[in-house]
């Protein structure tokens, strides 16, 4: 909270110094002038909380000062106590002073005490009005925010609406496609389509779901001492088909040394993937994307550079808001949800670092560069080997299949059946037991969200019955949290995967059974 101000005005300097004297405090800045005509060039410099005003003076006189001061909107407001030797029990001569502006008088020869007492009245009153405003401010600027925000918040649901849409309607035109035609010269392209945009779908998805549990804390990273190009590397295989698919070029430039950083490889890889989908995506066909990593020994810069759409000047400290769309990226539809960057920073920051953008403005680029402290080298790097193993004897497998969703536990049934097992579903946690003890299956794939006996206590009840206590038992669900993750094997499950589970990931954990 800024000082406040009192305005002296007396043309004798030591009457001056003697109300300085008196007035002195901290918090206080004492503004001293010798004539009317001071006090006025004072008076629009400065917001004064009280004038103090001597009546007799040459030139203008106290009462002409403020009568001037009246009539001045910046300065009618300013409370004014005349400092008099005049006969201040003349009501006729108190009256002239009160319909000039005056508050109060104090007679001369100065009461000490009476003069810090009506002063400190005045410094608590302007002290009270700076709270008034600053709380008005502070009420103004949440105001603003929050209709930022409900604007953003409607945005952003309109957006949703179109980028679940956009991967949607080829879904369903091919699925229509395929009933009535499911032999046609184009089935194969049509299935690799639904394929293509059913992924597209799922990633939506996942980051929706990604960027609402950094926000809430509810992502633990698992930092270990990690190589720098084994980051690239997955994040670049993650963002190749997007690369490729338009047609750009993709060069990467690394050290010469290997660099090591302590992160967590899936966090990182995902900011540095995304990253380069935004260049992707913000590129016109053929554009070029440079990814170059340098370090100074003390951190590792990460710059992905592209040839696209380039960003607005004002827009390049925006770009990492929640929910924040470019106007001139809408109207070239590009789409996206605004939440790729937000999640990149959000990561990157739980790594200790930070990232930034920078363009020379629209058409000619963008450049993001993701800064992360660098760390030693572990002391005895455990080196991945390769060990070549003969291919085990295919065996095909009892499943019992444990879902409250029909049509998910059929079409979950009719993929392993795809790869060579049976399977028998249930659609009640508290009938699993029985269909278990009856159907003797091999392998258990269990939800989780049961209603009635979740699949928690589902799994704990299979672990206590003897037949049943080494049976692989799968858990597929829709909850994917880390916290999930441990919850599931604290009850018992071998495995854990996310719906939808993707066929080549069930064929990858029924091999390694």
């Amino acid at each position: 909270m800024g000082q406040v101000s009192f305005l002296l005005v007396d043309d004798l300097e030591e009457n001056l110094i003697s109300l300085e004297a008196l007035l002195r405090r901290d918090g206080l800045n004492l503004l001293k002038a010798r004539s009317g005509d001071q006090a006025l060039e004072l008076l629009l410099e400065q917001d004064v909380a009280l004038a103090l005003i001597d009546v007799q003076m040459p030139g203008l006189n106290g009462f002409e000062l403020a009568e001037l001061m009246r009539g001045n909107e910046r300065t009618r407001r300013v409370p004014i106590i005349f400092v008099t030797a005049g006969n201040t029990t003349d009501s006729r001569w108190r009256f002239q002073g009160y319909e000039a502006g005056a508050v109060d008088f104090i007679q001369k020869p100065i009461e000490p005490d009476v003069l810090r007492s009506k002063a400190e009245v005045f410094f608590e009153l302007y002290r009270q009005r700076q709270q008034i405003a600053a709380q008005r401010d502070e009420l103004q600027q949440q105001a603003e925010a929050l209709k930022d925000a409900d604007r953003r918040k409607d945005e952003f649901l309109a957006t949703l609406a179109h980028e679940l849409r956009n991967p949607l309607a080829p879904l369903r035109n091919g699925l229509d496609i395929l009933q009535r035609n499911p032999g046609g010269a184009n089935a194969a392209e049509i299935r690799n389509m639904m394929d293509r945009q059913l992924v597209h779908l799922v990633r939506l998805i996942d980051d929706l779901l990604d960027v609402s549990r950094v926000s809430q804390g509810k992502i633990e990273l698992r930092k270990y001492t990690v190589r720098m190009d084994e980051i690239i590397r997955t994040a670049v295989e993650s963002s190749r088909p997007m690369i490729d698919g338009a047609g750009h070029k993709l060069t990467i430039a690394m050290p010469s040394d290997v660099v090591w950083v302590d992160g967590d490889q899936v966090r990182l890889s995902q900011a540095i993937s995304n990253l380069l989908n935004n260049a992707a995506k913000y590129t016109p066909e053929d554009g070029l994307i440079d990814l170059h990593v340098t370090h100074d020994g003390q951190q590792v810069a990460i710059r992905v550079t592209d040839n696209g759409v380039g960003i607005p000047s004002d827009m390049q400290s925006k770009v990492f808001h929640l929910f924040t769309q470019i106007e001139d990226h809408l109207q070239r539809s590009q789409g996206g949800l605004g939440i790729g960057l937000a999640l990149v920073r959000k990561l990157v920051e739980m790594h200790g670092g930070s990232v930034d953008a920078y363009s020379a403005g629209p058409d000619k680029g963008s450049r993001f560069t993701i800064r992360i402290p660098m760390t030693a080298a572990p002391e005895q790097p455990e080196v991945a080997t390769q060990q070549n193993q003969e291919t085990a004897s295919f065996r095909s497998l009892k499943v019992l299949v444990v879902d409250d969703n029909p049509i998910i536990a059929d079409t979950l049934g009719m993929m392993l059946e795809d790869i060579g097992h049976e399977f028998e579903a249930v659609h009640d946690g508290r009938e699993a037991l029985d269909a278990a003890r009856h159907y003797r299956p091999d392998v258990i794939l269990l939800d989780i969200g049961l209603p009635g006996m979740n699949g928690y206590e589902v799994c704990k009840a299979f672990r206590g019955e003897p037949e049943f206590k080494h049976t692989p038992i799968i858990a597929q669900t829709g909850w994917g949290q880390d916290r999930d993750k441990e919850l599931a094997i604290e009850a018992g499950f071998d495995f854990h995967l996310t719906k939808p589970v993707p066929l080549e990931q069930l064929q990858k954990v029924f091999a390694a059974l």
